[in-house]
């Protein structure tokens, strides 16, 4: 089967054997693989950070169960299904989805509804249930709320209309004025370069999706007894203003993948056509192309490869 490895080599599309299922584990066939700009992260690093070498990468996976180990209950051949991203998970610990097929655990399975096609269930793998995450459950956003949110990339445009649907008004920032309309259309309320321009409001939560330079602009924004949520690490270390966090008494709360319970409620937010992230498919022969895009800042919303 086809699989898009990294080794010392680099990174390319090449033939692998087809997995082995675990009698614990299930094959899955992958109808979608989502780009993110972690695997931009791991081509930078190279295979050495990788805890196997050579890997396939991906961890961003929908499809269909085309096999089930011997020990494995409550799923069949043929369910559809979206493989929670996590660090431990298929493309971070293992071989990924960006392969004709990849091998999962019911621990990380979560149906997918009949109403949610296969590239918006492989989105939710990751910056679905990230965004939810970030927005309702550490940043508990709620109706009435103001809500900042810097990054209006793929995670922060889903976090945007997560944060809308919850009631809350929302304002958003980013360098990329080019994203206010869409950013418009989710429900936001007005949009800047910085959170900083909206001198006269009052936010209850800001979350940065970006990471980059921001997280300062983040303590500066959020009004005293506030919650700032980090979500995005563009670099892996801020500089803020203790001042901000002592007079204001800030929470300060980071957020990284959701749970598979998580998952199912963002998709069925999906199903219900409440939410409906911006995507671009591509050929699964352009992954590799299509990471060099992610990575020059080129991309709307999120990639999705399909075969």
């Amino acid at each position: 089967m086809r699989a898009w490895r990294l080794d010392l080599g680099g990174f390319e599309l090449v033939e692998v054997p087809r997995p082995r299922v675990p009698a614990e584990g299930v094959l899955v066939e992958v109808a979608a693989a989502g780009l993110c700009h972690t695997d931009v992260m791991h081509l930078d690093l190279g295979p050495a950070h990788l805890p196997v070498s050579p890997m396939t990468l991906g961890h961003e996976t929908a499809g269909r169960i085309v096999e089930v180990g011997a020990a494995v209950t409550g799923w069949a051949v043929g369910d559809r299904v979206a493989v929670l991203a996590s660090e431990h998970g298929p493309g971070s610990a293992r071989d990924g989805g960006y392969a004709d097929a990849v091998v999962a655990y019911p621990h990380e399975l979560v149906e997918v509804p009949d109403e949610v096609d296969d590239a918006t269930a492989a989105v939710a793998t990751d910056a679905g249930v990230t965004a939810y995450r970030a927005v309702l459950v550490q940043g508990r956003v709620q109706a009435g709320m103001t809500v900042g949110i810097i990054g209006l990339g793929g995670l922060g445009m889903i976090g945007a209309r997560l944060a809308h649907l919850a009631g809350a008004t929302v304002y958003g920032a980013d360098v990329k004025e080019s994203l206010f309309s869409l950013a418009g259309a989710q429900g936001v309320k007005a949009s800047a370069p910085s959170l900083a321009v909206f001198e006269d409001v009052s936010f209850d939560v800001v979350v940065d999706f970006a990471g980059v330079d921001t997280t300062g602009g983040a303590f500066r924004a959020v009004r005293p007894g506030g919650r700032v949520v980090q979500v995005g690490i563009g670099r892996p270390s801020a500089t803020i203003d203790l001042f901000d966090v002592l007079v204001k008494q800030l929470e300060y709360v980071g957020s990284n993948t959701g749970s598979v319970e998580e998952l199912a409620a963002f998709l069925r937010l999906v199903a219900r056509g409440e939410i409906t992230p911006e995507i671009e498919r591509i050929p699964v022969g352009e992954i590799g192309a299509g990471l060099e895009r992610l990575r020059r800042g080129e991309v709307t919303g999120r990639l999705v490869a399909m075969p």
